[in-house]
């Protein structure tokens, strides 16, 4: 088949996702082509895992210059003809949707909103916009699927997005935390993603100026880009907090084979990706129980309510003054992540889904 994957700006686990199905729909024999920000294409890399790629600008957020967007999507449409069109995310989904192509629509949701008021409502019109329009929605956890529904998908559908496999260097974990600037004794505490208020940052923060009281003192490190990186750093910088912020990353393998611990304070996530590199390594974690959070780890986690920093503090003192806690917490980890769908079985799931979809 030709197929044409739509994404809007990502820097995470969308982009992840699309470049691993990218790489398996073209290994397949399938025609692929990529329509997405040159910056994805830049991180990504689609071209280097036998897709083809246009250029398209569709920012994260709407914006006037999401029509020429729309056109683009639409010369390609012209142009490639393809059997299906498969949009990540919903900015993806809407420009694909004001396309209007003749083929199959299928879209991915990966998030839900945060938002209320007027920002809240013209988030739930886009839902609903590629909602209705898509033949197929596919769900990345099981509360996206409920939401879909209710703004009128027609067919929706639990989809687990997995994480691609986790680099690692041949460096020891003693060397990873030396160019760090860590010594030996100092526990690691480690948190990956954008710096957004979803991610709860902030709340990590607060807890780890507490820490300081604590003997050895623990080091947070937070890797990721973002719009909050300001006002965390002023925060950080404020509470006297043992917090360091590494920017984007390319070595979360070897940050996580150094860490002792790893967590998640997000107010909200589907299939997190962090999360499931992290279970994968065999590193004990910490995660807030929203969304999809909890059907993702089962016990594999310690779980705690969302911005609550008393359970975050008082989770994280718990396991670094325990290793056998740790040691156990990170071994049901790896065995919850055993059960989980690697990138060749999603890549046969979606390609079973495309072939229904042309078929119908």
């Amino acid at each position: 088949m030709k197929v044409l994957l739509v994404l809007a700006s990502s820097t995470g686990g969308i982009g992840a996702h699309v470049s691993g199905l990218a790489a398996g729909l073209a290994g397949a024999g399938h025609d692929v082509t990529v329509c997405g920000p040159a910056a994805t294409e830049t991180q990504f890399r689609f071209t280097d895992r036998g897709a083809s790629f246009l250029p398209v600008e569709i920012p994260a957020n709407l914006h006037p210059s999401d029509m020429r967007a729309v056109g683009l999507i639409r010369q390609a449409l012209s142009t490639l003809q393809p059997d299906i069109v498969h949009a990540h995310g919903l900015r993806a989904g809407l420009a694909a949707a004001l396309a209007r192509p003749v083929v199959p629509l299928a879209v991915t949701w990966h998030n839900a909103p945060l938002r209320s008021g007027i920002k809240g409502r013209v988030h739930t019109l886009v839902e609903r916009i590629a909602a209705r329009a898509a033949d197929v929605t596919l769900c990345a956890s099981s509360d996206l699927v409920i939401r879909a529904r209710a703004v009128g998908a027609k067919d929706a559908r639990l989809a687990p997005v997995a994480a691609p496999p986790l680099r690692r260097s041949r460096r020891s974990p003693a060397s990873i935390r030396s160019s760090l600037g860590l010594r030996e004794e100092t526990p690691l505490v480690l948190s990956v993603g954008r710096l957004h208020p979803q991610k709860g940052y902030q709340n990590l923060i607060a807890a780890a100026a507490r820490w300081r009281a604590l003997n050895p003192m623990p080091r947070v490190l937070i890797a990721g880009e973002g719009p909050s990186y300001l006002d965390l750093a002023a925060q950080i910088s404020e509470l006297h907090a043992p917090v360091t912020l590494l920017g984007h990353r390319g070595d979360i393998g070897d940050l996580l084979a150094a860490a002792d611990l790893a967590v998640v304070t997000s107010l909200w996530e589907a299939r997190q990706l962090f999360a499931q590199e992290t279970l994968t390594a065999g590193v004990p974690l910490v995660a807030t129980a929203v969304g999809g959070i909890p059907e993702l780890v089962g016990d594999g986690a310690v779980l705690i309510p969302p911005s609550d920093l008393e359970a975050l503090d008082r989770a994280v003192r718990t396991l670094l003054q325990d290793p056998q806690a740790r040691k156990a917490l990170a071994e049901r980890g790896r065995r919850q992540a055993e059960q989980w769908p690697n990138e060749a079985s999603t890549v046969e799931n979606i390609m079973e889904i495309y072939a229904e979809l042309v078929t119908r």
